[in-house]
C-alpha cells in the first residue's frame, strides 16, 4: 500500500479487490446503459447482488462521461457509483474517462461522502493504457481534492501488479513523493 496527501487529504493505492472495501462508496467502471456484465461491474454484481444493477438500469441510460449511485447491496459501503466510461461498444478514450472520473467525485461530493474508492477506469473491458488511465485519474483526483469536497480519502484499488504500478508511478512522480512507502 502507498498513502500521499493531497491538501490534507489521504490518496491511497491498494493492490487488491474493489469489493471488500469499506467505506463510503466504490466507483463502478460502467457503460452508459449501466448494465453489469465483466470486469469490475461484474464483480460487483456478483459480490453485492443482482439488486445493484437492477437500481442502476432503471436509472439508465446515462450519458457517457457521467455518474450515478445506486446502493450497494451486500457490499461494505453506502453506494456504488456508476461512472459510463463507454457505451455498448465498450470502447473508451481519454476524454470519456477525465469526464467519467469528474462526475463520479462530483457525486461523492453531492452524496457528501468522506471517502470513495476507484478501480483504473477503461483498462479492462475497455482496453484502455493503464500509464494513461493512471495519469488522467490522478489528475482528476488531485484538482478535486483541491478544491471545495467533502472528500477526505480516494483509495484506487487495483487489481493486478502492473495497474497498481502504474499508477504508483504516476503518483510518485506528479506528487514528487519520491522514496518509500508511507
Amino acid at each position: 500500500m502507498k498513502e500521499v496527501e493531497v491538501k490534507g487529504k489521504k490518496v491511497r493505492l491498494i493492490k487488491g479487490d474493489i469489493t471488500t472495501f469499506t467505506g463510503d462508496a466504490i466507483v463502478n467502471a460502467a457503460n452508459n446503459r449501466l448494465f453489469m456484465g465483466g470486469g469490475v461491474a461484474g464483480a460487483i454484481k456478483r459480490k453485492g447482488g443482482k439488486v445493484i444493477e437492477e437500481e442502476a438500469v432503471s436509472k439508465g441510460p446515462i450519458p457517457i462521461g457521467s455518474a450515478i449511485e445506486t446502493g450497494a447491496g451486500d457490499l461494505a459501503v453506502k453506494y456504488v457509483i456508476h461512472a459510463a466510461v463507454m457505451g455498448l461498444d465498450f470502447k473508451t478514450d481519454e476524454e470519456k474517462i477525465r469526464r467519467a472520473t469528474r462526475s463520479a467525485l462530483e457525486k461523492a461530493k453531492e452524496l457528501g461522502l468522506k471517502s470513495v474508492a476507484f478501480p483504473a477506469l477503461g483498462t479492462g473491458v475497455g482496453r484502455f493504457p493503464l500509464e494513461k488511465s493512471a495519469e488522467i485519474m490522478w489528475e482528476e483526483v488531485k484538482q478535486h481534492l483541491m478544491g471545495e469536497t467533502s472528500l477526505e480519502e480516494v483509495v484506487f484499488y487495483l487489481f493486478t501488479e502492473e495497474a497498481y504500478k502504474a499508477f504508483e508511478e504516476k503518483v510518485e512522480g506528479k506528487n514528487g513523493n519520491k522514496g518509500g512507502e508511507n
